[in-house]
């Protein structure tokens, strides 16, 4: 089963009673981090070399962040440093450096903090000094962040709700997009060639720099040697420069920056790669240098979801929960059982279960997983060993894999606190669903009980409160009989209003999707719809496609429509495509021709 947490869309209307738990539970949604490691090699440089051991290179990762996640950065020596009231204060946090020796911080008031060794001036502090007490960047005051990324030098961007784009730290290669190759000792903002332009998310090469737009356009700047920029020459970039050639008229949604490459995945799921390809890390086949973007014909057929870029490999996961991966090898990075290169993508963790998340940092040689299960798997360069297969570890999440396996222990992506040295009313609350000692109210399902208490009912389902308030039969009962749900489905119901999470395998989301739309509970609605998502597969994609019209969930709809067409052959072959009625299946034979899946 999967466990879905939608932080940012809380039901504001018991915000006054969930006001205590808003910062221990929620996250923020839609936030993208990307940054890359290690100071870029010449073209001809031997493949894989070992990280740097000292500056001024550095250390930066790529990923795109669209589920909360909230995990203990006391797990990252840095913030051991603080206090207990200090952390709680703390929303978003992120490690970098050549030795994971910088952060920065975001609070839940929106202030920006950084500490650390602040080489060439990556702390954006103003001036060059180290500093081990925190230091507030008081430009970026109330600055929402939805995106940040770092380089090797390192220099540092920041993308803000509002879409501004924002640079500082190293700028030897004009990196910072200002035209000039003046280290950047404090943030400032990135407008030419951007004006008009809202910046939804940042990534940063070795040395270069990509930031994309809400329109799904790349803009690319800093160092080029190996065409990484996309420019269609090895001339460094000064300033913004919009990627085009095979990316023109595609609507980019994602982007990652290797060591001196770049890539980009589009809305249909295609991948392009380009910039240095010496070790095969842009899956073309070859290991021949790209100066324009290149299509990873490879993949065709496969929508990909999540990319993600390594210090000389890419690891991919599709819509189908499948994992591919190519590049280097030296440390079993790529998970295949040896440590061969590979040119192309090859899949890998066959025999596992359905993956829903993938890890790399630019600045380590390490990989790691995350099945729909919540098993969390590693490999490549752990600790200094060689983990040739994905190896089953005992964490909970992904990040504690580079936090203590790899190195240097950087964050591979922006994450949001968690707190765990204080009972929150939301985890009061959750402890006391289906609690007979407590109760005032039983729901019989099935022949079961599932024990509830009516004031909080009441205060999160407006089913509810007509139901008490307006006097039905029902509020004079003490047990109230459900016949027309099952009782997973009604329990899943009941303990999403005492927790905000749902958690139920993918078919039995339809049913909570049924209940939703009856009890016109949109938020749960929602939520239902991206477990479903993460749920689908050729062989249910036309029944939960069915199940999307009929409970005009459009956003759903949408989505398995796009994956059965994605993937028609294999969903035309299926018994739930030969079950549907008449209607709809010449209302989606019409639609998918309109859409061109009929195409030679």
């Amino acid at each position: 089963m999967d466990l879905i947490q939608m932080g940012h869309e809380y039901d504001y209307r018991t915000s006054w009673l969930l006001s205590d738990c808003y910062y221990g539970l929620l996250g923020t949604a839609d936030l993208n981090f990307n940054s890359v490691s290690s100071r870029s090699s010449s073209c001809g440089a031997p493949p894989i070399p070992s990280p740097p051991p000292s500056p001024p290179s550095g250390p930066s990762a790529w990923q795109t962040l669209k589920i909360p996640v909230m995990v203990d950065v006391s797990k990252w020596p840095l913030f051991t440093l603080m206090s207990a009231q200090e952390l709680v204060s703390i929303r978003q946090a992120c490690v970098f450096g050549t030795s994971a020796n910088e952060a920065i911080y975001i609070t839940h008031d929106d202030e920006v903090y950084v500490f650390g060794l602040n080489c060439s001036n990556c702390l954006g502090t103003g001036d060059s000094q180290s500093t081990i007490v925190p230091k507030k960047l008081d430009c970026l005051s109330g600055k929402k962040v939805v995106s940040l990324s770092y380089g090797s030098g390192p220099h540092v961007l920041l993308s803000t709700v509002d879409g501004d784009l924002y640079a500082w730290g190293h700028n030897g290669y004009s990196q910072l997009g200002n035209g000039t190759t003046n280290q950047g000792v404090a943030p400032v903002l990135v407008v030419t060639n951007l004006q008009n332009k809202r910046i939804t998310e940042v990534a940063c090469g070795s040395h270069h720099s990509m930031a994309l737009t809400s329109e799904g356009e790349v803009f690319a700047w800093g160092y080029n040697n190996c065409g990484q920029v996309g420019s269609g020459s090895t001339a460094n970039q000064p300033t913004p420069r919009k990627v085009s050639h095979c990316l023109q008229n595609k609507q980019v949604v994602s982007i990652t920056c290797g060591q001196t490459s770049s890539m980009a995945v589009v809305d249909n799921g295609e991948v392009y790669g380009w910039g240095y390809n010496g070790n095969g890390q842009l899956g073309l086949g070859n290991n021949g240098n790209q100066l324009t973007p290149c299509r990873l014909a490879a993949l065709q057929g496969f929508c990909v979801l999540q990319i993600a870029s390594g210090y000389a490999h890419t690891i991919a996961l599709t819509d189908e929960g499948l994992l591919y991966a190519w590049g280097a090898n030296t440390y079993g990075q790529l998970g295949t059982g040896n440590k061969s290169n590979q040119l192309s993508p090859v899949q890998i963790m066959t025999e596992k279960e359905r993956i829903v998340e993938i890890a790399a940092c630019h600045s380590t040689h390490t990989s790691a997983a995350k099945t729909q299960s919540g098993q969390v798997y590693m490999w490549g360069q752990c600790r200094g060993q060689a983990i040739v297969l994905p190896y089953l570890t005992h964490f909970s999440c992904t990040d504690d894999v580079f936090a203590c396996f790899a190195t240097p222990s950087v964050m591979w992506r922006l994450l949001a606190m968690e707190h765990d040295d204080f009972l929150t009313v939301a985890e009061s609350l959750k402890k006391e669903f289906d609690s007979p000692e407590t109760s005032d109210l039983k729901f019989s399902v099935d022949g079961k009980y599932i024990h509830v208490h009516k004031a909080v009912l009441k205060i999160r389902c407006e089913h509810f409160r007509s139901m008490f308030q307006s006097h039905w039969n029902e509020d004079m009962k003490e047990v109230i009989e459900i016949d027309q749900f099952s009782y997973p489905v009604y329990r899943s119901f009941l303990e999403f209003l005492y927790t905000d999470n749902v958690d139920l395998p993918p078919e039995d989301a339809i049913g909570l999707l049924d209940l939703a739309t009856s009890y016109c509970e949109n938020r749960l609605k929602r939520l239902c719809q991206h477990l479903i998502k993460r749920g689908i597969t050729v062989e249910n994609a036309f029944s939960l496609l069915s199940a999307a019209i009929r409970y005009d969930a459009e956003d759903l709809e949408e989505f398995c429509f796009k994956f059965c067409v994605n993937h028609l052959t294999e969903v035309t072959q299926t018994a739930a495509f030969w079950q549907i009625d008449g209607h709809m299946l010449k209302e989606f034979i019409s639609r998918a021709s309109r859409c061109g899946a009929f195409k030679n």
